[in-house]
């Protein structure tokens, strides 16, 4: 006869002299109806992975990138709804938000969107670049946050996750422009935690490190797929989206009162941007 365990709502704790308290209800924090999270740069890599993870986990989900025809597999796939946006466009983050809001309470702001261009040297760098990294990075972030936090707000349970990356944390040679732009983010991250402290929105922030993914190698290197894959030559496991999607959804499902400031994520073959091992 197989044992029975204790009802997983109740906590059970231990007295000095070795007795057992009475069990105490934990109460149940689950929704009784589904949360509504937005995801933005959801047409690929991370961000799809997340809107599969959160409507895997019982969500209402709103995918939101530029290229309509990724957007429209993801919703026969998953069916979360799209909006196509550009979120470095002020109108295009207006339609945003308003189209979300007209939908229903919004939760969750996942903001994924962002990259990186190129590996250029200080002395020879491309400001244009720069200048398109701050955009993607830190302005998009920006903007759609100020648009949908009165929403988050009014939900009374309200969270806004940020992607940055373990370069928010850390430089390397050859990154300076994404570093910056991401510890651009990681600023609006902090900043908002301390400006919301006492509301019922939750900031968080993802660090991931070395994720390999379809897109984001490929497009730093201007399409040479010979250099993406050298990215991730000779590593036991980088991350995969579906890694970090896990670790996103994991920290909206904690009780509301429970705020993960900050989760920095690498593969166990990466011990910071500079060291990793590698079977080569």
């Amino acid at each position: 006869m197989s044992q029975q365990q204790p009802e997983p709502s109740e906590q059970h704790s231990e007295h000095p002299d070795g007795q057992v308290a009475p069990p105490t209800t934990v109460p149940d924090e689950r929704p009784t109806t589904p949360l509504r999270a937005v995801v933005t740069g959801a047409s690929s890599g991370i961000g799809a992975a997340t809107v599969r993870h959160l409507r895997r986990a019982g969500w209402d989900v709103v995918a939101v990138a530029r290229r309509a025809d990724r957007l429209a597999d993801l919703a026969e796939e998953t069916g979360a709804r799209v909006v196509v946006a550009d979120l470095t466009v002020a109108a295009d983050v207006a339609r945003l938000a308003a189209e979300v809001t007209a939908g229903g309470p919004v939760h969750a702001l996942v903001n994924n969107a962002g990259g990186a261009l190129g590996t250029d040297r200080v002395e020879a760098s491309d400001v244009e670049r720069w200048r398109r990294m701050y955009e993607i990075n830190v302005l998009g972030t920006l903007q759609v946050t100020m648009a949908l936090l009165p929403a988050l707000r009014d939900s009374g349970r309200g969270d806004v996750v940020v992607l940055t990356s373990t370069a928010a944390h850390g430089t390397y040679p050859g990154g300076a422009g994404y570093v910056a732009a991401k510890h651009g983010e990681r600023v609006i991250a902090d900043t908002l935690r301390l400006e919301l402290v006492g509301e019922p929105v939750r900031v968080i922030e993802i660090a991931p490190g070395m994720v390999r993914t379809e897109e984001f190698s490929l497009t730093r290197f201007d399409g040479d797929q010979a250099k993406a894959d050298a990215v991730y030559a000779g590593v036991d496991e980088p991350l995969s989206a579906d890694d970090v999607a896990d670790a996103i959804t994991w920290t909206l499902t904690r009780p509301h009162h429970v705020n993960i400031d900050h989760l920095m994520i690498r593969p166990r073959a990466q011990a910071s941007n500079t060291l990793v091992a590698r079977n080569t």
